[in-house]
């Protein structure tokens, strides 16, 4: 029986090349894990945050062996190759969940009519901080909205889970602990209320001036207007695109003047609005990074 709802897994941040990433990533104050490969062609070095969520920057490594994935079916490379295309090799294409039971996932979005294509089984290796080498195995089931076509998601469920202990990885220079919040832009939030009900799993959801909050069961998802991504993260975005657009990342972090003496220690320019330090998005990075003192 799969949990209701579900919690967010990770964030998918496409990048022109991992290398950029992990230096972007590292001069924001991230550990960032050794790079891995999928057996499809695409590539990552995550970040792992000690509230079992996590960031996948990723890359391609092979554009011969992406498209023949495509050809094959797998529907996670062709939503990143179509977001290339569409807005290029940096940006946020994907929020995942968490799930125990992907097969009921995918039962449920092709009964509501909003499969984005066949699920996809894969396992590939990941180096440990000690050197040791594991191997991971995921069963992903995928969701998305025909109005929204630089937008997916999908649930994950680990068949092989990751070691538990992964303490090295999930300690960051800048204090991040996890994520609070995770902003989706839309000039209409309500006209997706129905498609975050189905891909989280009967979540409560909230509805405020600014759009609406979908309360994950370890995060909250805000589908804002356009004014509330201005509002909360001083975002100003053209009112061009009527569908979903994944924009910002609210982390939580322990002591934000470590945060900010850190930014400041490696050039990285930053704003300050709402008690939240505002990185915009930069190459290697994808989306807006804010970080907040949570506990």
């Amino acid at each position: 029986m799969t949990s209701s709802p579900h919690p967010l897994d990770h964030l998918v941040l496409p990048t022109v090349n991992i290398a950029l990433a992990r230096e972007r990533l590292g001069k924001l104050g991230f550990t960032v894990a050794s790079d891995a490969r999928h057996p499809f062609g695409t590539e990552n070095a995550c970040v792992f945050f000690a509230d079992k969520t996590y960031l996948e920057p990723l890359g391609v490594a092979s554009q011969e062996q992406c498209e023949a994935s495509v050809g094959e079916g797998n529907v996670f490379v062709a939503r990143d190759q179509a977001y290339r295309f569409r807005i290029g090799d940096e940006g946020f294409s994907a929020i995942v969940f968490g799930t125990d039971d992907a097969v009921a996932d995918d039962e449920r979005f092709r009964v509501n009519t909003m499969s984005a294509g066949n699920m996809l089984d894969f396992a590939r290796p990941m180096r440990m901080p000690d050197g040791s080498e594991v191997t991971a195995g995921f069963r992903l089931a995928f969701a998305a909205d025909l109005r929204s076509p630089d937008f997916f998601t999908f649930c994950c469920q680990r068949i092989n889970p990751l070691p538990a202990d992964r303490g090295a990885l999930e300690r960051h220079a800048n204090g991040v602990t996890g994520i609070a919040r995770v902003a989706v832009s839309a000039p209409n939030p309500a006209a997706f209320r129905g498609f975050f009900e189905q891909v989280v799993d009967r979540p409560k959801i909230s509805d405020h001036s600014f759009g609406l909050t979908i309360h994950a069961a370890n995060t909250g998802i805000e589908v804002l207007t356009l004014e509330g991504m201005e509002a909360f993260y001083d975002l100003s975005l053209s009112g061009d695109d009527p569908g979903l657009r994944a924009r910002a990342i609210l982390f939580k972090t322990r002591d934000l003047s470590v945060t900010s003496s850190h930014l400041a220690a490696n050039g990285v320019t930053y704003t300050r609005k709402n008690n939240r330090i505002l990185a915009k998005p930069a190459p290697g990075q994808g989306a807006l990074f804010a970080f907040e003192e949570i506990a």
